[in-house]
């Protein structure tokens, strides 16, 4: 059985068309390298300043001075480019990345997204995501539907300090797949063997869902 992590991942991995300029956000999103097929014709673009990005099979070979935004060892694709962060983020800025994918500490239905500061916590800073969420085409997030007490993260209206607001199209958690629309959010998918009243039960927000058109992942 899968776990929910990888139902998240596998689900994300569906998002992702040929040609586009992908941007993978710290942590579970960058597991989506392991999700993308071989023949899949796309560009990984780290805010650092790599395009192209590829993983790696072993650390011990890597070179020490390529690493993405989050500091990991990573390779590089026949192709690939390397340029300082002002070109990094005048991609960004210009619309030039088609689709990112970030992690959330809450998400709302107007798609205001909190991923970057919980108040008396430590954060080293917004960095990147603000960029990101305000200016690439379409942003997916993924996340625990619920956090670590039980506690709903797909919320009526976000709590936390918002990294930017109305800029989340998609959310992604191991129980459901969610559009942001104009009314709402709208259930597109629900986990296998989920039911629509459990999946109520779990969230704040509340849901747009028709049975009839209800996919299952």
């Amino acid at each position: 059985m899968a776990t929910d992590h990888q139902r998240i991942l596998a689900r994300a991995a569906q998002e992702i068309s040929a040609g586009q300029i992908v941007n993978l956000g710290i942590g579970l999103p960058t597991q989506l390298f392991h999700y993308l097929p071989p023949e899949l014709e796309v560009l990984v673009h780290s805010e650092n300043g790599v395009l192209g990005c590829q993983l790696i099979d072993n650390n011990s070979e890597a070179d020490l001075e390529m690493i993405d935004s989050g500091g990991a060892y990573i390779g590089t694709r026949p192709g690939a480019s390397v340029f300082d962060s002002a070109l990094s983020f005048a991609m960004i800025r210009r619309r030039r990345v088609d689709i990112t994918f970030m992690g959330a500490f809450e998400v709302d239905q107007q798609g205001n997204l909190a991923n970057w500061k919980i108040p008396g916590k430590f954060s080293p800073g917004i960095g990147g995501a603000m960029e990101l969420a305000q200016k690439v085409e379409r942003l997916v997030v993924l996340c625990s539907h619920n956090d670590k007490h039980g506690n709903p993260k797909i919320l009526k209206r976000c709590r936390l300090p918002l990294t930017a607001p109305h800029c989340v199209a998609l959310i992604i958690t191991e129980k459901a797949a969610m559009r942001v629309t104009s009314d709402g959010l709208e259930v597109v998918d629900i986990a296998a063997g989920l039911s629509v009243d459990e999946l109520r039960d779990a969230t704040e927000a509340e849901l747009i869902i028709d049975e009839s058109r209800l996919g299952r992942f």
